[in-house]
């Protein structure tokens, strides 16, 4: 069996857990299938082999931030050897690259942000003070990309912060597409950014996802199972579907990650 990197997982206090993925839920009308809780995750994780989980969470005020980078610090020192940790930001933040700066020294790999809960467009300027610094620091940003619903997720912003930061490594989401799989596809090809898989089988079929392969290449997409809205058991079987060689099965659920990384 493959080695299993999960690469899109959110986590929340136990606390607040259950009514933190409810509102997730409803914000995408989609019934979550599980709580949101660390221990929930581990136990999946634990029933499918699942090595490590790439754990975030987001932050749709200022004030959140700092609070949400020390839990996500806290639960990845709880569980260094299964935990790899991605930092919040909010667009009204002050001093971002300071918080970038702490965050990366205490050990948290990338960044989390979604532009449709937290309200701003991926390519607005006031960022750009933020993804220098994550340029600078090599932090990856993992965007939620692509919902027809609005234009703050917008794959078409993508090109124009890579134009203006080149240095930046970005994550797409959902194949960088979600429900706009013609845009993702006519913006994100050849910009070489990283895409996963997370919450994308429930709205394309087998032989589009290996077209989203295919066009941005087997060594650029991260195996994600979009916990907690989705079983990861289930994910890992969409991709084993698919029927790609071994190779590629290896690359996508744990080699492109690890490299990205430097796990």
């Amino acid at each position: 069996m493959y080695r299993i990197f999960d690469a899109h997982t959110h986590i929340y206090p136990e606390k607040i857990a259950q009514k933190a993925s409810s509102a997730i839920g409803a914000f995408y009308d989609i019934s979550m299938h599980f709580d949101g809780t660390c221990e929930t995750l581990l136990a999946l994780g634990k029933k499918h082999n699942v090595e490590k989980h790439l754990v975030h969470s987001v932050a749709t005020n200022a004030h959140q931030v700092t609070s949400i980078n020390n839990f996500i610090l806290s639960e990845v020192n709880r569980h260094p050897d299964t935990f790899i940790g991605f930092s919040t930001l909010h667009q009204d933040f002050e001093n971002p690259a300071e918080e970038l700066m702490r965050v990366k020294e205490a050990g948290l790999k990338g960044v989390k942000l979604h532009p449709d809960f937290q309200k701003f467009e991926i390519s607005d300027k006031k960022m750009d003070v933020a993804y220098e610094a994550m340029a600078q620091l090599d932090l990856p940003v993992l965007f939620h990309t692509g919902d027809a619903r609005y234009n703050w997720s917008n794959p078409a912003h993508i090109p124009v912060i890579l134009k203006r930061h080149p240095r930046l490594k970005v994550i797409c989401a959902h194949f960088g597409a979600y429900s706009q799989w013609s845009e993702a596809a006519d913006c994100l090809k050849g910009e070489g950014v990283w895409v996963d898989t997370s919450s994308s089988f429930f709205m394309i079929s087998d032989d589009e996802a290996k077209k989203f392969i295919r066009l941005y290449g087997e060594e650029k997409v991260l195996f994600g199972s979009d916990y907690p809205m989705w079983d990861v058991g289930d994910e890992i079987q969409n991709i084993l579907r698919l029927k790609l060689t071994d190779k590629q099965n290896e690359k996508i659920f744990s080699g492109n990650l690890s490299n990205l990384l430097g796990i």
